[in-house]
């Protein structure tokens, strides 16, 4: 079992049409979520688009620090921080059609 923890900084915009990393922000990922910011729904939904995206399960995402804001703290168990950004950004917008 790897001790290893990425800590990823996320700047969520809730409320978009799907949900998907839209590249770099300032020193961390900007993600879209089609979710509200309401009774947690966009966090919800932005531990499992992180938990599909880098293929743990969705135990192993956990939102440490903003949980209120838009400027997140995520923590990735089992993951190095350089390779879960790498994988985030490598085919950050989206499923192609």
């Amino acid at each position: 079992m790897s001790l290893s923890a990425a800590r990823i900084v996320v700047h969520v915009a809730p409320r978009a049409r799907r949900t998907e990393v839209a590249g770099r922000h300032g020193d961390g990922i900007r993600v879209r979520i089609a979710a509200p910011p309401v009774d947690g729904a966009a966090n919800a939904e932005l531990t499992r688009f992180l938990a599909e995206r880098l293929g743990v399960p969705r135990r192993a995402v956990t939102i440490v620090s903003g949980a209120g804001g838009r400027r997140k703290i995520v923590q990735v168990a089992g993951l190095a921080t350089g390779a879960a950004i790498h994988t985030l950004l490598a085919d950050g917008r989206g499923e192609r059609a």
